[in-house]
């Protein structure tokens, strides 16, 4: 079939970022990644690609997984299986966030040193933030650094995780403890993957999408606000507005301030405190999208408490996350008994902190956004019922 691609965006690097670009490709019509990786035979360089075992049984994945294995043995794949197709192996690991381990990172560059793989080759992840976060991560470390592309399969990795060079995996129960600063030299983005994902996960990528609009984009605020029945009902044209603003939206951020030394950190509104729902509630019970729409609430809470923004600034926002059926409350109801003093040990081990108090992201108003530290006791006061 014909690939249909509905834009093209660039993302470029400053000059002393040590990379120079990423091309996003954004596709219309169904997922044909043979049309990408397997055009032109008459190329030789040794490509390893990295799925798991949710995406490798996708109905729109059955033709790619086809070229490794016979059809009638895809539903018998294995974690950790590894097949070949002439110079191109695949991977197949464990889905989710309890499987974004450094020991997952290490078997990426386990296999590409069983198969001889050289600076030359290509990792490509096909996959949503985990995989992605994954295999740039043994990229960068694989023979110093090989080049990497992404195939996002989730809304989460389609607006935020696989745009802008953040690698790594989770330690010891903290997220993103390890990793590194290293782009993928191209992103191929199907917005039709969205169809195929679970409800759990497609609300966990709209927090990030609704996140960036409360960041960047008043007329995307506008539609989250005014569209909420196409938005849950994953209206096609709605979603490709949605990534492609998003993804346009992070890339301009990235551009100006590359390692996150300013502007950049202002993704992370609501992350603080969802990285440390994440790690209180145990990695993988709850998804990284609630635990973000649970900061953004305790954000806008803990910015009124500080007299740094309005009442109805506050109001609005915390109305705007519960109607998508996020939890806003003081303490969520996946956290049973009193967890406060987790909560806060946890803030404190966020690799973005470095001093005795909490870094914050906060918010004066829509778009209106600012970075601040806070006492123990600031942080104690928007987690109580």
């Amino acid at each position: 079939m014909d690939l249909k691609e509905s834009d093209t965006f660039t993302l470029q690097y400053p000059q002393n970022s040590g990379f120079d670009k990423t091309d996003i490709h954004f596709y219309s019509g169904k997922v044909d990644l043979d049309s990408i990786y397997f055009s032109n035979t008459g190329s030789n360089i040794k490509r390893l690609f990295v799925t798991d075992t949710n995406i490798a049984a996708l109905e729109c994945m059955k033709d790619f997984i086809s070229r490794f294995l016979p059809e009638n043995t895809i539903k018998n794949i294995k974690i950790n299986d590894v097949f070949k197709n002439g110079s191109d192996f695949l991977l197949v690991l464990g889905p989710g966030e309890a499987f974004k381990t450094v020991q997952n990172v290490l078997k990426i560059v386990s296999t590409a040193i069983d198969e001889d793989f050289n600076r030359n080759s290509l990792f490509v992840s096909i996959g949503g933030g985990v995989l992605c976060d994954m295999t740039g991560f043994a990229a960068s470390m694989f023979k110093r650094g090989i080049e990497v592309e992404f195939v996002p399969t989730t809304l989460l990795a389609d607006v935020d995780a696989a745009i802008g060079g953040k690698t790594g995996c989770d330690f010891e129960s903290y997220k993103n403890m390890i990793g590194a600063f290293y782009p993928a030299r191209a992103l191929h983005v199907f917005s039709s993957f969205i169809q195929t994902l679970p409800e759990k996960e497609y609300l966990s990528g709209l927090a990030e999408a609704l996140k960036t609009a409360l960041l960047f984009s008043p007329e995307m605020t506008e539609l989250f606000k005014t569209k909420q029945k196409d938005i849950l009902s994953r209206n096609p044209e709605i979603i490709n507005t949605i990534i492609t603003e998003c993804a346009k939206a992070k890339a301009s951020i990235v551009f100006k301030d590359f390692k996150e030394r300013g502007e950049r950190a202002f993704l992370n509104l609501g992350h603080t405190f969802g990285h440390a729902l994440e790690s209180t509630a145990g990695l993988g019970s709850v998804t990284h999208g609630e635990g973000v729409a649970w900061g953004m609430a305790r954000a806008a809470e803990l910015s009124f408490n500080l007299g740094l923004c309005s009442e109805k600034y506050k109001t609005e926002c915390l109305s705007l996350i519960s109607s998508y059926g996020y939890d806003a409350k003081s303490i969520p109801h996946c956290l049973s008994g009193q967890k406060q003093a987790q909560l806060i040990k946890a803030m404190h081990k966020d690799k973005k902190n470095s001093s005795s108090s909490v870094k914050v992201i906060l918010q004066k108003n829509f778009q209106d956004t600012f970075i601040t530290e806070v006492s123990d006791n600031d942080i104690l006061n928007v987690l109580k019922d």
